[in-house]
Formats: structure tokens, C-alpha cells, sequence
């Protein structure tokens, strides 16, 4: 059995550092501090989503959005327990991240 969460993001390069920042629409926006040049910041999204959800590099892959800043990330988990941790993470991010209305 498969445990993955997609996570719908929203990139924003060139940032001072990379942290999440609220919602936009129905994505995670992310800042990266990483230049949108030659791959640089979709490797600084995944390694910082590999370290907030506590997963190996390995194990974060991007399934859309290569070129552009509308991107989608499959975050593999261990387990079922794994998976539900993975998604009290992406909440705390949501409603937590700098920016969010709530």
C-alpha cells in the first residue's frame, strides 16, 4: 500500500530565505531563497519539504509544475501514521505560515 500527500504549492523565488507564507487560493505558497534558474528552486522546494514533513529527499518528488510556480508534491510516507502526522503538518502550515488570514 501506497501512503502519499500531494501537496498543491504555490512557489515564490529569489526570497530571502525559504519558509512557507500563508495560502494563495487553495496552495501552500512557499518563498524560496533560491534563484528560479537551472532547477535551483524546485531543489530548494523539495529539500525544504522533505525537512518539514520529516521525509528523505528521496521521497518528495515533484508530479507537476517543472517551469512555472504552480507546482504539486508527492510526499511518500512510512505509514498510515506517518501520513496522518504529514497532514497536522500541512495544517499547521496553512493556518501558522506568516500572511495566513486566520
Amino acid at each position: 500500500m501506497s501512503w502519499v500527500l500531494k501537496v498543491s504549492i504555490h512557489a515564490t523565488p529569489g526570497a530571502r530565505r525559504t519558509e512557507a507564507a500563508g495560502m494563495h487560493g487553495n496552495a501552500l505558497k512557499v518563498r524560496l531563497a533560491a534563484p528560479p534558474v537551472d532547477g535551483k528552486a524546485n531543489e530548494a522546494l523539495l529539500t525544504w519539504a522533505a525537512d518539514v514533513f520529516g521525509v528523505p529527499r528521496r521521497q518528495v518528488d515533484l508530479l507537476h509544475g517543472a517551469a512555472g510556480r504552480q507546482k504539486v508534491l508527492a510526499v511518500q510516507c512510512a505509514d498510515e501514521h506517518a501520513l496522518q502526522q504529514a497532514r497536522l503538518r500541512l495544517q499547521q502550515l496553512c493556518h501558522d505560515a506568516p500572511g495566513s488570514s486566520t
